[in-house]
């Protein structure tokens, strides 16, 4: 289901006042299944196409979960919003009129290092992707996705986990529908050193930054699911993180996924 087909295009939408950011409370709820087990969270979306924001606070309006959405139609009013509302999630684009997405998650995760960031845009570039997650991004979505789609990555992200929307595409690995090709990794040394790598870490932890699951990897390797699991919790505790998304990100800090 696409955007368009998910909100009432009957009423005008107004251009903006001169006020930038707009912040409007939930008024009422669909019947939409819930996210399970998510508290209340709020969200801040930032995008310059009115239709589009228009539909996009009328879908995350209908999740009972959404405690409010607030809205900046550029770069340069997100961070007084940010400062203002301090959301849980923040939905992005990366084709703003006056600010660069990619440049923009850096900066907002600095300031706001508790909020979760989602882009959702019409570029699949795989460059922008690694550049996305490289500056810390928590998930990755097309426009074009459903639903459905939008609610599943709410809730991973919110739950501290990496999202991969339909169609995102990394290098040299295509979410959901290839296989990475790439049997080996290489990390600088004094990343490894300094963190007591061994080899098969470096590479499951390369791996991870691919978005395979456990068991994709375990096949990849030739090795069992409880090993890969091993594995994972000692990179985790040597790395001082406790999530598979903190794997991702630093996977792509670290340079292993190119």
């Amino acid at each position: 289901m696409k955007w368009l087909e998910l909100i009432n295009l009957t009423p005008e939408v107004k251009e903006p006042t001169k006020l930038s950011f707009i912040t409007t409370n939930k008024i009422e709820s669909f019947h939409e299944e819930p996210i399970m087990k998510m508290d209340k969270f709020s969200v801040v979306l930032v995008d310059d196409h009115l239709l589009f924001l228009e539909g996009m606070k009328s879908v995350l309006n209908a999740i009972d979960e959404v405690e409010s959405v607030s809205i900046a139609y550029n770069g340069k009013d997100l961070f007084p919003l940010l400062f203002k509302v301090h959301p849980d999630l923040l939905l992005l684009d990366l084709n703003l009129v006056d600010e660069n997405g990619l440049e923009l998650i850096a900066r907002v995760k600095k300031d706001f290092p508790t909020t979760k960031i989602m882009v959702l845009t019409s570029y699949n570039d795989p460059r922008y992707v690694k550049e996305a997650f490289r500056n810390g991004v928590d998930g990755y979505m097309l426009k074009n996705a459903d639903k459905a789609d939008l609610i599943e990555g709410i809730r991973e992200v919110l739950s501290g986990e990496i999202f991969f929307g339909d169609g995102v595409e990394l290098p040299n690995v295509s979410i959901g529908n290839g296989q990475s090709k790439k049997s080996s990794f290489e990390a600088d040394d004094r990343f490894v050193q300094k963190n007591n790598l061994t080899k098969r870490e470096v590479e499951i932890l390369g791996l991870i930054g691919e978005a395979m699951s456990n068991k994709e990897i375990a096949e990849q390797l030739f090795i069992s699911d409880q090993t890969v699991s091993v594995h994972k919790k000692n990179l985790m505790r040597k790395l001082g993180v406790n999530s598979t998304a903190s794997l991702v990100k630093i996977a792509f800090q670290s340079r292993l996924v190119r």
